[in-house]
C-alpha cells in the first residue's frame, strides 16, 4: 500500500475491511494526526473499549528496544480476539522503526498497530519502513490549506443548521487553520454558541474563536513582539486551558519572524519606512496587529531577525526529536525571545 495521499483517506477509511493492519500516521498538524489515528482505530473494528484489546505505549517507553513492540504485536489477549496496539509519539526511536520494519516482513497477525509520529523527512527510517511495504500505509497529515477549512467549516456548521455570513467565514479563516483537532473544536464551539440562529455574524466570531484564542497563537506571538513577558505567560496560559499544543505557538512564532525577515530585508534594500513595507508584504494581517509588527520591524534590525529565526528552527527541530520534552523546549525558546524582545 505505501502511502495514502492526504486527500484519500476519507475513499480509503470506507474501504472494509482495511486492507492492512499496520499505519503510519505523521505530520506537523498534530491535531490531524490525532484526528485520522483515531478514525483508523474505529475502522478497525476492535473494541477500543476492551483494556484487554487495546495498548497505548509511548514511543519513549520502547527506545531502542524493538522486542518490546513485538512482544506487544505478538502477545494473545485475555479473552482471545484482535488486538490494536497505538503508540503515539513517535520520532526517531529505533525500536519502533526496527520492529515495524520486522512486521512489515511477516505475514500478518491478529493484532493491527497505529503509530502517530511528527514531522518526518523523506529519509527517516520509520517512513521508510512503511511506505516500501505492501503491508503497511502511511498518512501524511500537513496543515490544512483553504479549501480543507471551508469543508470542515460547512461540514461543523451543516450538523447544526448553521450559515455563515462572508465576512465572518473570513474572520474565522483567519483564526483557525493551525491544528486539525484545535480547529474543529473551535468551530463547534462556535455553532453551541450560535445554536437556535439561521446565521452566524462576524461578532460572533470575534465574542467566541477570537476571545478564547484557543487555537488563534496571535496574542502569544504579539506578546513575544512586543517584549511583553507577563502577556505572553498570559496568553499561553490560555492556549494550554483550551488544550491547543504549545507546539503551535513556537511554529507560529517561527513563521512570524520569517515574515519579519522578509520584510526587513525590504527595508534595507530600498531603504522602505516599516509602514510602506507592511502596506504590500504584510497585507493578510489583521489591522489590529500591524502596529505591532511595525514596531518589531523598527526594533529588530536584520542580522537579529536571522539569528532569532535560526534559533526558533533549531528549538522545532530538537522538539521533533525530543517529543516528551515539546512542550519545556517551546517555552523555553520563546521565553528568550521574549526578553531578547524586551530589551529592545
Amino acid at each position: 500500500m505505501a502511502e495514502v495521499k492526504s486527500h484519500e483517506f476519507d475513499a480509503f477509511l470506507k474501504r472494509k475491511p482495511l486492507p492492512v493492519r499496520l499505519f503510519l500516521i505523521y505530520g506537523p498538524d498534530r491535531g490531524l494526526v490525532s484526528e485520522r489515528a483515531a478514525a483508523l482505530a474505529a475502522a478497525s473494528g476492535i473494541n477500543l473499549a476492551d483494556a484487554f484489546s487495546v495498548v497505548k505505549l509511548d514511543a519513549g517507553e520502547i527506545g531502542n528496544q524493538a522486542g518490546k513492540l513485538m512482544d506487544e504485536m505478538n502477545a494473545i489477549g485475555l479473552f482471545g480476539g484482535d488486538r490494536l496496539v497505538w503508540i503515539r509519539n513517535a520520532g526517531s526511536e529505533k525500536g519502533v522503526s526496527d520492529a515495524l520494519e520486522m512486521l512489515a516482513k511477516m505475514p500478518p497477525g491478529d493484532s493491527t498497530l497505529l503509530i502517530e509520529a511528527g514531522d518526518l523527512k523523506k529519509g527517516a527510517a520509520l517512513r521508510k519502513a512503511a511506505e516500501s511495504s505492501s503491508q503497511a500505509v502511511a498518512v501524511a497529515c500537513y496543515a490544512d490549506d483553504g479549501r480543507a477549512l471551508q469543508a470542515l467549516i460547512d461540514q461543523e456548521l451543516a450538523s447544526e443548521g448553521l450559515r455563515i455570513s462572508p465576512a465572518a467565514r473570513d474572520r474565522l479563516m483567519e483564526t483557525i487553520g493551525g491544528d486539525r483537532l484545535a480547529s474543529r473544536n473551535e468551530v463547534r464551539k462556535l455553532a453551541l454558541y450560535c445554536r437556535g440562529r439561521e446565521t452566524i455574524e462576524e461578532q460572533d466570531v470575534e465574542d467566541i474563536v477570537g476571545d478564547a484564542s484557543a487555537i488563534s497563537t496571535d496574542d502569544a506571538i504579539d506578546a513575544i513582539l512586543k517584549g511583553d513577558r507577563e502577556g505572553f505567560l498570559h496568553a499561553i496560559q490560555k492556549i494550554v486551558s483550551s488544550k491547543t499544543p504549545v507546539f503551535l505557538v513556537l511554529q507560529g512564532c517561527l513563521r512570524q519572524f520569517q515574515l519579519l525577515e522578509i520584510m526587513r530585508a525590504e527595508m534595507d534594500e530600498k531603504r522602505a519606512p516599516a509602514g510602506q513595507v507592511i502596506a504590500t508584504l504584510g497585507r493578510h494581517l489583521h489591522f489590529r496587529r500591524k502596529p505591532i509588527v511595525e514596531n518589531a520591524l523598527k526594533t529588530w534590525t536584520g542580522p537579529a531577525i536571522r539569528r532569532e529565526t535560526q534559533r526558533l528552527q533549531a528549538a522545532i527541530l530538537q522538539s521533533r526529536q525530543r517529543a516528551s520534552l515539546e512542550d519545556t523546549i517551546a517555552m523555553q525558546t520563546m521565553l528568550a525571545t521574549v526578553l531578547q524582545s524586551a530589551r529592545r
